[in-house]
């Protein structure tokens, strides 16, 4: 039991996850206040009974914390979401990039808006029900700060006197790791962010959830993004831009013949094989698309293998305790002109061997040791050194396949 209780803002979903979360904090000894954030208009046609934004999730959560006895408020952020998830996710698939909204909100609003939420009802730290590590280290010499001391701003250096950085690893249990949506959090959200699940498993939080007897213990896991209806994404882009909004198009193969017509690149992402003209001898996937033409540039499985890409955008963490304060990867690459390292180009990959240029400008340059299948623009490509997240980026669009390599400086896909 801590001497002085700090008090902790807890995102709670309404899923087993957050809930248990909130039982680990209060027998670690922290205050903590449950809140849950009501991300959708009224008329909002997702508001289905298993979402984690919808109104069962907020009758799920507040009967949660009456059993733990913890307060538990609602706070409104539909206005919010709207217009830096749903917005973003639409205007991704615009400009022919596959978004992830799960990154977005995490660094935007559960980590972002929220804190102004925390501060005001006191609390030093949020903590959700992610399944990862947040290691909040001490540098050397110096005493831990607290989150809400002069250090605890985005500007402050690892060495600052009395400084506390925060090192983002992945969760114990592989199957559910998060850290992948993590890694966007700049150093002021991860110094003040707390993980409970990280160093546990699964079944462990519902064995807990069992012996608690939460209502919520068996309750099945969301696997769709919580707006969009039966995870029919182009169904949601419909509704929320309309057919008129959609860029139309031609159909080209990689050899830049005319193969059909489409009714938006919107509708299609890299990797994709249904709804695309047959007439081939093989079959057809989309390996690009050109939002300046509106093409959708079709080929065989072997266009969609790529090597190398680039990555904007760039978020650095700094290394694992025992390390330098002042050292962090893009320090080391700027050193050493590259590094090694795993990344995962999505968030069910498996993760690849890597060779990593920091660019400058907040981008850098990945070169895959063992060529990968569809790689997505759009998508988060997250650098790994064993389990310690030293940064990531957004997938930059590569040349298109029919160029020459001398027509574009870009990263080609390999043919």
């Amino acid at each position: 039991m801590k001497e002085t209780k700090q008090r902790v803002l807890l995102g709670m979903s309404g899923g087993v996850d957050s809930s248990v979360a909130g039982y680990l904090l209060r027998e670690q000894g922290y205050e903590v206040v449950g809140v849950t954030m009501k991300v959708w208009p009224q008329d909002c046609i997702s508001r289905a009974e298993d979402k984690c934004c919808g109104p069962q999730a907020v009758a799920d959560a507040r009967g949660v914390a009456h059993a733990l006895g913890i307060p538990h408020y609602v706070v409104d952020e539909a206005d919010q979401f709207e217009r830096v998830v749903i917005d973003y996710f639409a205007s991704e698939y615009q400009a022919g990039r596959t978004p992830n909204p799960c990154v977005m909100c995490n660094e935007k609003l559960k980590f972002g808006n929220l804190w102004k939420k925390a501060r005001a009802l006191g609390c030093d730290y949020i903590a959700t029900g992610h399944y990862a590590i947040v290691e909040h280290v001490v540098a050397a010499g110096a005493d831990r700060g607290r989150v809400d001391s002069g250090h605890a701003v985005e500007t402050a250096g690892v060495n600052a006197p009395g400084y506390s950085y925060a090192v983002l690893r992945k969760g114990i249990d592989q199957r559910k790791d998060q850290s992948y949506f993590l890694f966007s959090l700049r150093q002021a959200q991860l110094r003040r962010a707390l993980t409970p699940l990280g160093t546990m498993t699964k079944p462990q939080i519902r064995e807990i959830a069992h012996l608690l007897g939460l209502k919520v213990a068996d309750k099945i896991d969301s696997q769709e993004i919580c707006f969009v209806p039966g995870n029919d994404y182009k169904a949601f882009l419909r509704s929320h831009l309309g057919d008129d909004e959609f860029h139309r198009g031609d159909i080209y193969d990689v050899e830049g013949n005319l193969v059909g017509e489409h009714n938006g690149i919107e509708l299609f992402t890299i990797g994709q094989r249904k709804g695309l003209p047959g007439g081939s001898p093989r079959p057809r996937y989309v390996v690009d698309l050109d939002p300046a033409t509106n093409r959708v540039i079709v080929g065989d499985a072997g266009d969609l293998i790529c090597e190398q890409f680039e990555i904007d955008r760039v978020n650095w963490h700094p290394a694992a305790e025992g390390s330098d304060p002042g050292y962090s990867a893009v320090a080391a690459g700027a050193d050493r002109g590259s590094f090694e390292a795993v990344v995962k180009i999505r968030y069910n990959h498996a993760g690849t061997l890597a060779t990593v240029t920091p660019l400058g400008n907040d981008r850098a340059h990945v070169r895959l040791h063992n060529p990968q299948r569809a790689v997505t623009p759009g998508q988060a490509a997250v650098i790994y050194d064993g389990d310690i997240v030293l940064g990531g980026g957004w997938i930059c669009r590569a040349r298109h396949p029919e160029r020459s390599e001398a027509d574009s400086k870009e990263p080609a896909m390999v043919r």
